[in-house]
């Protein structure tokens, strides 16, 4: 250790309870419920929670928690909807010394199998609609079952049964509203786990901190520009990195969490109208969701609704549309290893003069680093420089922070591979531009080598989606004997509209280099990720066989 020169500064200016604390988001449904005790803080169907009453409740979760020997360090893991009970768990598992892990209601019974037993969950909440997955999931384990409590949810009928004896409501109220909750006593300490999508063998499980979800939490807030009482519609899973940390950061405004139990045009519009919603986030399928809803559903709205959306740059066809229909769409992107979005496309205003391809190039740019990282850059990942900002040289995006996972569970070989250099390896390919915004070019794993070039998936579907019959479309490489790799397009087409895989191939040749050209052309439904993710996993299986 490097010796240091000790100052003034230095003496008798020790850390103490008075001046020290560790950071939790937990603190701020504390602050909210005694300073806005009477504020809406939830709308589910016909329900209305206020603050005073979710802190009460989340209380009494981590109280019934505790006496059901919950501590610290132990899992609780959950398989539920965008609910009041999702909302509870992500301050009331924390609050009794426990993680929060998070499930991915549309795995399969193997992953969450393997989630249960690598994570030791220790309790599992399950939906009544997730049931059979459940009883399946827990019909694979080889290791101790969790003790099941099973959720009703009282606004909204669903099929399926009962998995194990207790019930939440019931398991909820034998806690005490006014429980002592567990501050962290580390900042550092564990407060949710998630687990990434396995593309290819078991999933890493993601570890998140109290520190972290603070910092992100409030990073959300000025990110979004969230005024006091936002109204937030659930669009976006919150088993997805936790909602992106939206669940703590509504406490720090005392906003209100309009939840949703099913992504559906017309709860969609009819929430966005009835409860005046100025906030959501979701991938780039819930923006299809609302602007393909019948115009019979559709809703002229007073108010500006701020749409943040992560994945691929949304087209400007599609971004002119929300415009239309009363949307201020957003660019962010981030990982599950970065708490969520941890970049954003900081719009400017002198850009909005810029003619439509410039003002595009612009738009496909993921952006710079939110207030909570503190670093963020293109690097060659051999020697770990920075690559020149010339918008040209690619490199891996890089970051470095506080809103950086604390690594993966039980994966030390992982975290280390990741965290390699003192950096977090995204493995996202991309270049930096002069203004020091990043743009992705890639997935390492998703580059296209055809005879020797390198091509990018993501620029050929930028041409792919300025067709106007396509509505959405992925690349990725077909083995080739005399290329080694050739660029496979599949497509969906938009709703009365057609197209043939000649159209589509010339479309190509208009808008780029010829050996960058699809070779082939499918027109099929895309499988995409519960948060609207393309899979282009099973893509490449499928353009083998093409």
């Amino acid at each position: 250790m490097p010796w240091r020169i000790m100052s003034v500064y230095d003496l008798d200016l020790d850390k103490n309870a008075a001046n020290f604390q560790p950071l939790t988001p937990l603190s701020f449904l504390q602050r909210s419920a005694a300073v806005y005790p009477d504020q809406l803080a939830i709308i589910h169907g016909s329900a209305r929670v206020t603050y005073a009453q979710f802190y009460g409740r989340c209380r009494q979760l981590g109280s019934a928690l505790v006496k059901a020997g919950i501590g610290k360090g132990d899992t609780v893991s959950v398989l539920l909807a965008n609910t009041p009970a999702m909302l509870e768990c992500h301050y009331g598992v924390p609050m009794a010394g426990g993680v929060l892990n998070t499930l991915n209601t549309r795995l399969d019974a193997a992953t969450i199998a393997f989630s249960l037993s690598h994570a030791e969950a220790r309790i599992l909440i399950v939906d009544k609609e997730f049931s059979t997955l459940a009883k399946d999931a827990l019909a694979l384990m080889t290791t101790p079952h969790p003790v099941v409590i099973d959720y009703v949810d009282p606004e909204y009928a669903v099929d399926g049964d009962r998995v194990g004896g207790i019930d939440y409501e019931a398991f909820v109220s034998a806690g005490d509203p006014g429980f002592a909750w567990v501050w962290p006593a580390d900042e550092w300490d564990a407060i949710s786990l998630n687990y990434t999508s396995g593309t290819t063998g078991n999933p890493k499980g993601v570890v998140y901190h109290h520190r972290g979800a603070y910092l992100l939490a409030q990073g959300n807030v000025l990110t979004a520009s969230m005024p006091k009482h936002p109204v937030y519609l659930w669009t976006l899973p919150m088993f997805h990195c936790n909602g992106w940390c939206f669940p703590w950061s509504l406490s720090v405004v005392g906003g209100t969490h309009v939840t949703l139990r099913w992504v559906r045009s017309n709860f969609v519009w009819d929430a966005l109208a009835k409860h005046r919603v100025t906030h959501l986030c979701g991938a780039p399928i819930v923006m299809s969701t609302i602007l393909n809803a019948p115009e019979s559903e559709k809703r002229v709205l007073p108010q500006k609704v701020e749409f943040f959306t992560a994945a691929a740059p949304p087209p400007e066809a599609v971004l002119a549309a929300m415009s239309e229909q009363g949307f201020n769409v957003t660019h962010l992107y981030g990982l599950t290893e970065t708490y969520g979005p941890a970049v954003v496309n900081d719009w400017k205003a002198d850009w909005d003069l810029l003619d439509g391809p410039a003002r595009a190039a612009k738009k496909a740019r993921q952006g710079v680093r939110y207030h909570a990282l503190e670093d963020l850059t293109v690097m060659d990942p051999e020697t770990m420089q920075r690559v020149p900002a010339d918008g040209e040289t690619m490199g891996e995006v890089m970051f470095r922070g506080n809103i950086v996972m604390k690594g993966y569970l039980k994966n030390p070989k992982a975290s280390s591979e990741a965290f390699r250099g003192g950096w977090f390896h995204s493995g996202d390919l991309g270049v930096l531009h002069p203004d020091g915004y990043i743009q992705l070019k890639d997935r390492s794993k998703d580059i296209i080598i055809s005879g020797g070039e390198n091509i990018s998936s993501i620029e050929v579907e930028d041409v792919l989606y300025k067709h106007p019959a396509i509505q959405a479309a992925a690349v990725v490489a077909k083995p080739d004997e005399k290329w080694g790799e050739t660029p496979c397009a599949f497509v969906e087409l938009k709703p009365g509209k057609s197209a043939t895989p000649e159209d589509i191939i010339e479309w190509c040749r208009q808008g780029m280099a010829r050996y960058k050209v699809p070779k082939h052309v499918v027109f099929a439904e895309l499988p995409k990720t519960s948060t609207g993710k393309i899979q282009k996993f099973k893509l490449r299986d499928m353009a083998k066989g093409v």
